[in-house]
């Protein structure tokens, strides 16, 4: 895992995404507060001509179960209003309003499979360890399916909604063996309130009760946090180190 700590997350993540970009690519998108300077900067390199959107896919990590899609706060809303329709990328995204559901589950796990998977996968991280919608407690070995939100993270997500009783209970999201087989992983936190879960998820025990770390078993991560969110990192230094002698020509 290579941890970058820097006061520019959006641009450092949007560099790693944009060594992707290619006829054909598959991205995996968040929702979030977090991914959003990052699609702001990929959207300015596509203006500027630096990037092309042409032949990409997408799909997304999760939905609230139940949510109609028309709802602003549904993530097949918000993913179109933040990013993809602004891209002109076709984007692909769990059926909230699905009345099978373990069906709906499979469906997707075999349209991520018959794109060839994913390319790049960004990820947020939740305040309790959470990436996708997977709560603590969660399989390491998981695939799409139902999870119930704890009242933490509803409690997050309220901002979003007009309270936390407005926030749905159950979701359907991405398993973290399904985040696993993505070919380079991506993660942004920013804020102090990010600091312990980003420390639990790169230097602690890979443990189902922060999901995140997860991430340690995979071959290619690039954590990009800002200084107030690397704060409880007892390697700081290291992974400051590392990057300003990071070797010429090796890309995120």
């Amino acid at each position: 895992m290579e941890v970058v700590v820097t006061t520019s997350p959006g641009e450092v993540a949007a560099d790693a995404i944009a060594g992707h970009l290619r006829p054909g690519a598959v991205l995996g998108l968040a929702t979030g507060s977090s991914p959003l300077p990052v699609y702001t900067s990929l959207l300015r390199r596509r203006d500027t001509g630096e990037l092309s959107f042409d032949s990409v896919r997408a799909f997304t990590l999760d939905e609230y179960l139940g949510l109609p899609r028309s709802h602003p706060q549904s993530y097949h809303s918000v993913i179109r209003r933040d990013f993809t329709d602004q891209a002109g990328i076709e984007v692909d995204g769990p059926d909230g309003e699905a009345t099978d559901v373990p069906a709906e589950a499979a469906r997707y796990e075999a349209a991520i499979a018959a794109a060839g998977g994913i390319d790049v996968q960004l990820l947020g991280i939740g305040t309790d360890g959470h990436i996708g919608f997977n709560e603590p407690g969660s399989s390491l070995a998981s695939r799409t399916r139902t999870k119930t939100l704890t009242p933490r993270t509803r409690e997050d997500n309220a901002r979003f909604f007009g309270s936390v009783d407005e926030v749905p209970i159950h979701v359907l999201t991405q398993g973290l063996g399904t985040i696993l087989e993505a070919r380079h992983v991506v993660l942004v936190a920013t804020g102090p309130a990010k600091a312990a879960a980003v420390a639990a998820a790169v230097e602690g025990p890979v443990s189902a009760y922060c999901p995140a770390s997860v991430l340690q078993l995979h071959p290619h991560v690039t954590c990009v946090v800002d200084p107030d969110a690397a704060a409880d990192l007892k390697l700081i230094d290291y992974y400051r180190f590392t990057v300003a002698h990071k070797p010429d020509g090796q890309p995120w």
